[in-house]
């Protein structure tokens, strides 16, 4: 089913709504931009306050809800998010890490309007292994990688340059022999654990599309202009509606302060662990 627009002034605003509905992680690569890990917590989000972001993302004519986290594969909800999304008449993108999946998740992967994104760092697995913290993981991870191709359910991979002689190429070679055909790669940003010894957040490391076209709502409730830029909240949905939020002048602030992506640079596609563009070469917002 489809949604009328309850806020009309502000259909068009955003593409995509990322929900960062849990910190919690198998995994804790070391530049993590939620600085997610096992020992994380979901936030203080209730099922309750994310289903009604959802809602109102509906009502707002957000096409896509996209679902990150940490891991959003071990919330306990994440299922009732996706199918309430697909009731609206939403898109899902889940961004996991594809380290774990349940043999009965894979027929939700595969719904009409549900796509998947996840990351991948090198084809030797010992180096990828080095920058997740997970013995096994790129073996898992590449393994349901290759079991979405087969099923046919739609998958961009982003690779984030993180290590200095770490083998991006190689690992672009190895997606394409098994089929991927979105990949992106990208720079590290100094975000989350990848944050600089003293240095202060900063916009400059932004790619510059955060708050055009797409938003955030973190694990805490905060809204932002996209996961990356967590440290630049506008307002938390637990105290305001989104489209209060969207609509007041702390969004415009924020929005007049990213710098203007380059021309020709395709909006950036967070995901899971850090970077900013999975699904496109890298980019850099004008000087």
């Amino acid at each position: 089913m489809t949604v009328a627009l309850e806020h009309p002034a502000l259909a068009g605003l955003l593409d995509m709504l990322e929900l960062e509905i849990t910190g919690k992680c198998q995994l804790a690569c070391t530049h993590c931009l939620s600085e997610s890990s096992p020992q994380a917590t979901h936030g203080t989000m209730t099922p309750a306050d994310w289903q009604a972001v959802i809602t109102d993302a509906a009502a707002l004519g957000i096409r896509t809800v996209q679902l990150i986290g940490g891991e959003p594969t071990v919330h306990p909800h994440w299922r009732d998010f996706a199918e309430l999304a697909l009731s609206l008449g939403r898109e899902v993108e889940i961004y996991t890490n594809l380290y774990r999946v349940r043999d009965q998740w894979w027929d939700l992967f595969g719904r009409p309007g549900v796509t998947l994104g996840t990351s991948f760092y090198s084809d030797d697995p010992a180096e990828h292994d080095r920058i997740t913290g997970r013995p096994g993981s790129h073996a898992r991870t590449r393994a349901h990688i290759r079991e979405a191709l087969a099923r046919g359910i739609g998958l961009r991979v982003g690779i984030v340059h993180i290590l200095p002689e770490q083998r991006i190429e190689e690992a672009r070679a190895d997606l394409l022999e098994i089929g991927v055909t979105r990949i992106g790669t990208d720079r590290v940003r100094a975000v989350g654990r990848a944050s600089l010894p003293g240095r202060s957040p900063s916009v400059e490391e932004l790619c510059g599309w955060c708050t055009r076209g797409r938003a955030a709502v973190l694990a805490n409730g905060d809204l932002t202009g996209c996961v990356l830029s967590r440290d630049f909240p506008v307002g938390n949905v637990k105290e305001k509606r989104l489209a209060e939020l969207l609509g007041g002048q702390e969004w415009e602030r924020l929005a007049a302060r990213i710098p203007v992506p380059r021309a020709g640079c395709e909006p950036c596609q967070p995901h899971d662990s850090e970077g900013c563009d999975p699904s496109n070469d890298a980019c850099e917002p004008t000087d």
